[in-house]
């Protein structure tokens, strides 16, 4: 009953309905007939479910791995088994995959078509499951991947010889959905997708996009793994509006916090023993990871990454990084990663040309290719896309229970120039130069988290000037819930290289982050990009000897710490570190043993202790209400003051001397009704390593005398490169 044509399209693996051909058909005499593809294989029966009896022999078809044969005396459909001699000499019992009808509801592959599927990790990728109950219960897993433009796509892993002829996929139409019952794969198994193009060409394999497991590199391959629970999200998470909220973020990278003595990288179950304790017992509140999601190159810190829903294998498994995230959690602090819809890598086994087109990335490289980065752009404008983008979101969240995400690279998707002269983009619709599909992608992240996810944080990596940024989306913005404060970041940085005595030349450079403090919800971020690529650490970055290194560092902390914000420090800097990050290394954990490295690191630590502890410092981190300048003009001394407030009445004071020169009885004119201040915090304490010169425990009372413009004061003694924090005493 098969033709010829048929018959050497199935071996040729470019028949385009395997479905139609091989498992159980009936002829045009209702005579029922078995058709299987094994290569390999040197004799094949057929045999009944439950009773194992032979009902039928299939022949090989013209000496090919063909084999068909009728099944006599049966008229009606039944569910049966194939019974396979290898020739290496062993045999199995298989189910047939192509007894298996569609498993794929038309609702899932109508809310996929459309880009309104909230959950398409749930449909696509290789979902382990069982059909039917009982004895007779088959256990295997579903394939599904979205290839529009292939004409055969097969399945192939360790289950099947990696041979395309074995299980060819079964089309869903113009959804562009393929899908497979295997009954022979399962967890573990590694796999990928061979698939022919529309020209008729067989592409390199391809790993699954909704993979949520891979193989270490410099393997490719994808894992199956089951689909993780829902985790259902603390009480204490869900707070929709954390502006006043103490937010300290430690920014790491999992794979050179800390290192074996044989360079091997700590697993999630050894992160999970010692850095959330290290992490809280410093006083953060977050811990961000720099991405973990699956990708080739080591050297791109997970940034160039193709496994958006698989965490990477060099660290474990995803039931691993599971127990580091509730270990996390059981230390108090939340878990935020670095997520990175803009772009990805063009490594022949991703996503690029996926099935033999430009399905993933723009197809005009004027729109589709970063030449920054030498990566190729998400098509922001395919609804498939932005559901595959805004699904992963979603996935992190709400299987593994993150807490937030940092969207990478933001200023790259939202204009269509970025980093390209004039004549080598496309301009938008309007004929303008934003992106108005990924604005549209980043604000329907920004929505299904805020509906399905309460409480999950969207932080965005963005350095232009482009408005509320950090709105919500009814109210026209891209609905971030706080912003990366990248000018501060540049402008503080550049003063703090001066030389002391050259920084009343550069005086505004700290005080013009306050013009537009609170113009957006910022994090004052000092993040891994400061301190690679010839950039130095932060301390080296540090003018003068050693000793005023660390003394200008720990003021330039306690004046971020003290200035409105939400707070991010990457790892090692917590203690001074005096390099340069390197990625292929763990951090230089023996400097601790050294009084002025061990001090920085305390420093930190109080300073979150107190930035926690007092409303006034937290409470109002992104309204005007909560800040005062006392001393912003004294360029000649290098000196700033302000108040802080949390809108019921509490306040504290910081001052900064940027100079080495003490400052003893300094007048400092102040507002508000305490009667007098004390020292809460000074950054030159012998605890941290300073001289030790200050104001002790005194009261400094408040007194009747003017100061900068303000009809009382106080006198205090100010520290050589040194922060003060006060509190009303």
């Amino acid at each position: 009953m098969l033709t010829d044509h048929d018959a050497q399209a199935l071996l040729r693996a470019e028949h385009p309905d395997p479905f139609a051909v091989l498992g159980l058909h009936a002829d045009a005499d209702g005579r029922l007939w078995v058709r299987a593809l094994l290569p390999g294989a040197v004799a094949v029966e057929v045999v009944a479910v439950g009773t194992g009896q032979r009902v039928a022999t299939l022949a090989a078809r013209g000496g090919t791995p063909l084999f068909e044969g009728p099944v006599p005396r049966r008229r009606q459909r039944f569910d049966y088994r194939l019974r396979i001699t290898w020739d290496h000499g062993g045999s199995s019992v298989l189910a047939d995959p192509y007894a298996i009808g569609p498993l794929l509801g038309d609702a899932d592959l109508h809310f996929f078509a459309e880009g309104t599927h909230l959950r398409p990790f749930e449909m696509l990728g290789a979902l382990p499951l069982t059909l039917g109950e009982g004895p007779h219960a088959l256990a295997g897993t579903r394939f599904a991947v979205w290839a529009p433009n292939a004409r055969r796509v097969s399945v192939v892993g360790d289950f099947n010889a990696w041979d395309g002829r074995r299980h060819p996929m079964r089309s869903r139409g113009s959804s562009g959905v393929w899908e497979l019952f295997i009954p022979a794969a399962g967890v573990g198994d590694r796999y990928k997708f061979e698939i022919l193009g529309a020209a008729g060409q067989v592409l390199p394999l391809k790993a699954d996009p909704y993979a949520r497991a891979a193989e270490l590199r410099p393997g490719t391959a994808s894992v199956v793994a089951a689909l993780p629970p829902r985790r259902e999200r603390a009480p204490e998470r869900q707070v929709a509006d954390t502006r006043g909220q103490p937010i300290s973020v430690y920014e790491l990278h999992a794979g050179s916090w800390r290192r074996h003595p044989d360079g091997r990288w700590h697993d999630w179950d050894e992160l999970a023993a010692a850095l959330p304790g290290y992490v809280a017992g410093l006083g953060f509140t977050h811990i961000e990871l720099l991405p973990i999601s699956e990708h080739p190159f080591d050297g791109s810190w997970g940034y160039q990454t193709l496994g958006l829903y698989a965490p990477t294998a060099r660290f474990g498994g995803p039931e691993a990084f599971q127990r580091f995230v509730d270990a996390c959690h059981a230390h108090g602090l939340g878990v935020v990663l670095d997520w990175v819809p803009a772009h990805f890598p063009t490594d022949a086994h991703g996503l690029a040309q996926f099935d033999g087109s430009a399905l993933y990335e723009y197809a005009d490289p004027r729109e589709g290719f970063h030449r920054d980065w030498n990566t190729l752009i998400y098509n922001f404008g395919r609804v498939e896309v932005r559901n595959f983008l805004v699904g992963s979101a979603l996935y992190w969240v709400e299987r593994y229970g993150i807490d937030g995400l940092r969207v990478d690279a933001v200023a790259s998707m939202l204009y269509r120039d970025y980093s390209r002269p004039a004549g080598e983009w496309v301009p938008n619709l309007h004929g303008g130069r934003e992106n108005l599909e990924a604005i549209a992608l980043l604000r329907r992240t920004a929505e299904v988290l805020g509906q399905e996810a309460p409480g999950a944080l969207l932080f965005a990596e963005e350095s232009t000037a482009f408005p509320k940024v950090s709105a919500p989306t009814f109210d026209g913005g891209l609905g971030f819930h706080y912003k990366w404060n990248m000018g501060w970041m540049h402008d503080t940085l550049a003063y703090l290289r001066e030389d002391p005595v050259n920084r009343r030349w550069h005086h505004d450079k700290m005080s013009f982050g306050l013009v537009y403090a609170f113009s957006e919800h910022f994090v004052l971020a000092l993040s891994h990009d400061e301190v690679v690529h010839g950039k130095g650490s932060l301390l080296t970055k540090m003018p003068g000897d050693a000793w005023q290194q660390a003394a200008n560092l720990r003021a330039y902390y306690g004046f971020m710490w003290g200035h409105p914000g939400k707070k991010l420090l990457f790892m090692g800097q917590e203690f001074g570190q005096p390099t340069e990050w390197n990625h292929d290394a763990e951090l230089p954990w023996g400097l601790l043993a050294q009084p002025r490295h061990a001090g920085i690191q305390r420093w930190v630590a109080d300073l979150n202790r107190l930035y926690r502890e007092q409303p006034a410092l937290h409470a109002l981190d992104c309204d005007g209400a909560g800040f005062e300048w006392l001393v912003v003009d004294e360029r000649e001394l290098s000196v700033f003051a302000w108040v802080r407030r949390d809108g019921q009445g509490r306040e504290a004071l910081v001052v900064c001397n940027f100079t080495p020169v003490p400052r003893p009885g300094f007048r400092l004119g102040v507002t508000g009704g305490a009667g007098a201040w004390r020292e809460a915090l000074n950054s030159d304490a012998a605890v941290y390593g300073g001289s030790d010169l200050g104001n002790g425990g005194q009261a400094l009372a408040v007194q009747d005398q003017p100061a900068q413009g303000r009809a009382r004061s106080i006198s205090l003694t100010l520290p050589p490169l040194a922060t003060l924090v006060l509190l009303p005493a």
